[in-house]
């Protein structure tokens, strides 16, 4: 197989339709490939930033742990209940600032991991049909969301992290990598 008809046969310009246990695979695997990526690396890797007011790795997976405690599930809880207030607690994208910042990256993971295994739990255990994820709550800054497109942001927002821990590891080596620079897009932020 010529390499461009492999890219035209394995690419689709199609946006996948949302299926939950598609979506679940993806979120039992955050944590081990946070830790896969992070655990047992230098400072210099797992503290590094883009610059001022940017995050680390460290500080990404603190992110991700204030996710699995604040948000995710319990904002699922209060579509669920469908009671008179729907409205999210608005959630404190810079809390891990202030809440992990004494611990250790491995403490980190192994919570990330024991708070998204639990969390995961839950969200089997309710045996979600197609009119609960399409029941709605209110979001501070976007309004009206349905329970599908919260479970779709989750999985979302986790590979989204999972490629800025990336990015920001790659910044570091910016310079180093000379003229092969205009070959690496991770580094075109």
């Amino acid at each position: 197989m010529q390499l461009t008809t492999f890219f035209i046969t394995r690419y689709s310009d199609t946006a996948m339709e949302f299926d939950l246990a598609h979506g679940t695979a993806v979120l039992e695997r955050t944590p081990q490939t946070m830790r896969a990526l992070l655990l047992e690396l230098p400072a210099s890797w797992v503290d590094a930033t883009e610059g001022p007011k940017t995050w680390s790795p460290y500080v990404i997976v603190g992110h991700l742990i204030h996710g699995e405690r604040t948000d995710w599930i319990p904002r699922a809880k209060i579509i669920l209940a469908q009671g008179a207030n729907r409205r999210f607690v608005p959630f404190d994208r810079f809390a891990q600032l202030r809440e992990n910042r004494d611990n250790s990256l491995a403490d980190l993971l192994d919570e990330f991991a024991r708070l998204r295994t639990q969390n995961l739990a839950t969200l089997a255990s309710w045996r979600l049909t197609d009119a609960q994820l399409a029941l709605e709550g209110e979001h501070p800054e976007l309004g009206r969301v349905t329970l599908r497109q919260l479970l779709a942001a989750w999985i979302v927002h986790d590979l989204g992290h999972v490629a800025q821990s990336a990015r920001v590891m790659a910044t570091q080596y910016r310079e180093a990598v000379g003229p092969w620079r205009k070959y690496l897009t991770i580094l075109d932020r």
